[in-house]
């Protein structure tokens, strides 16, 4: 059954259809602007495919920006951030706390304004084939762009059905017709010209500002946005996913769509943050964290054991506060400090930033406690067994943490590699004799003092 056309006002009075469907945690599809108005992409066999898949296990709702389907038509003008307004007029009439953003091509960047802005409310953030500057998507540097452009002053008709076969390809030539007569329903030149004065929308510096856990979808042949750009894209958000498929088509439910809804299932069947107190599953790359307790011996000796391990204990407190944090898993207590696991290198090294800052904290409200803490990581496929962790990768991080100061995080050049592009800055610390190989190993040193 086709889902019934609903209504939410804006904060500048426009009203904004919108639908929803299924049930479970809430997740918003944004219009792609004057793309697929929402009551004709249900009325296709491949659309409605797609909207019951998203709405698998959970409640999907899409709505049509202002100007557009069943949306206000009579809108002459269109505020920079309407597309802002149309999302919360939306969210706020339903009542939604928390929800998913799928950020699909020209609404990428507002998707990533609002979740930069609304950390509190975007519990995931899905981008696909977009880019954070609306310029890469209303480009008419290009060859085509400039025909296009070119064409929609000249013949209105002849532009949309051209601009529809080239997002959908001649592979999906009769989803481009449907989606050409789509529309020619829904939207006027005028409207066309206004959402394009729209294209100044640059979300680049908001990029690093986003927490949400981000999914960044791109197929490979896919010209424009380019892949390089969701390279850019994934580099740039804090622990974002990059997942590269196959296909030359814009549209994601033309094409093998099947394929796209199944990461998207896997990235939102995710928790954020992973329950301490367990091992991954084996043959999976995993980041491997010690930290260590300077002198903790002495420290008992000097101290009594009474204060030693008050010591310890504001030493497991911090660490195990991180790990909830950053989705961490305490694998073992090893008397003078945890061994714990990461799924993401970038969430390893946040949460050994996050460790020695709070190390730094607790000093300065306890003048002349002797609480000093090294960390060391290494990244790699460990043996996983009895909730505990084994093999070379293992050890080799063990070793790193030996050869750490009280304060450093010492790292080796997998983990460097693995977060290149996450925003952390390294020193080369040289390559370093380790008890038990045979050969050096390079170090680096985390400037987690610098980090922004």
């Amino acid at each position: 059954m086709e889902p019934r056309i609903q209504y939410a006002q804006s904060a500048d009075g426009v009203s904004i259809a919108f639908w929803t469907f299924g049930e479970g945690m809430p997740l918003v599809q944004m219009p792609s602007s004057m793309v697929n108005p929402t009551r004709r992409a249900w009325q296709t066999e491949a659309g409605r495919r797609w909207y019951e898949g998203l709405a698998r296990n959970r409640r999907l709702i899409r709505y049509d920006n202002r100007g557009f389907g069943d949306s206000q038509r009579n809108i002459t003008d269109y505020p920079q951030d309407s597309e802002l307004r149309d999302l919360e007029a939306v969210v706020d009439h339903l009542g939604l706390e928390r929800f998913a953003i799928f950020g699909y091509i020209f609404s990428g960047p507002w998707a990533i304004t609002y979740a930069a802005r609304h950390p509190e409310r975007v519990s995931h953030l899905i981008l696909w084939c977009t880019s954070a500057r609306g310029a890469e998507l209303f480009s008419s540097s290009s060859v085509t762009g400039q025909a296009l452009a070119g064409l929609r002053e000249a013949n209105w008709e002849l532009y949309i059905e051209t601009m529809a076969l080239t997002a959908f390809g001649w592979e999906a030539a009769d989803q481009a017709r449907q989606y050409a007569q789509a529309l020619k329903e829904s939207m006027t030149p005028e409207a066309m010209r206004a959402i394009q004065g729209l294209v100044p929308c640059d979300a680049t510096d908001l990029l690093p500002q986003v927490r949400s856990p981000t999914l960044v979808l791109h197929r490979r042949q896919v010209r424009a946005p380019t892949l390089d750009t969701a390279r850019s894209l994934a580099a740039r958000i804090p622990d974002a996913r990059l997942a590269i498929l196959e296909g030359d088509v814009a549209v994601p439910y033309a094409g093998d769509a099947e394929q796209v809804l199944e990461v998207i299932d896997e990235f939102l069947g995710e928790s954020p943050k992973a329950e301490p107190g367990g091992a991954p599953e084996p043959g999976g790359l995993v980041t491997i964290l010690f930290t260590d307790m300077e002198s903790s011996t002495a420290l008992r000796q000097r101290l009594g054991d009474a204060r030693a391990q008050e010591l310890l204990r504001a030493h497991n407190t911090i660490v195990r506060q991180a790990l909830q944090a950053h989705g961490g898993a305490e694998i073992k207590h090893t008397g003078d400090g945890i061994m714990a696991s990461f799924v993401s290198a970038a969430r390893a090294l946040e949460c050994a930033v996050a460790i020695q800052r709070a190390v730094a904290d607790y000093l300065a409200a306890h003048p002349g406690a002797p609480l000093g803490v090294y960390i060391g990581l290494n990244a790699g496929e460990p043996i996983a067994e009895e909730r505990d962790l084994f093999g070379t990768s293992v050890d080799l991080a063990r070793r790193i943490c030996d050869k750490a100061e009280p304060g450093e995080i010492l790292v080796s050049n997998v983990v460097r590699e693995l977060a290149a592009g996450k925003g952390f800055l390294f020193s080369d610390r040289g390559e370093a004799p380790l008890r038990g190989f045979e050969d050096p190993v390079r170090l680096y040193e985390v400037r987690w003092r610098e980090e922004t």
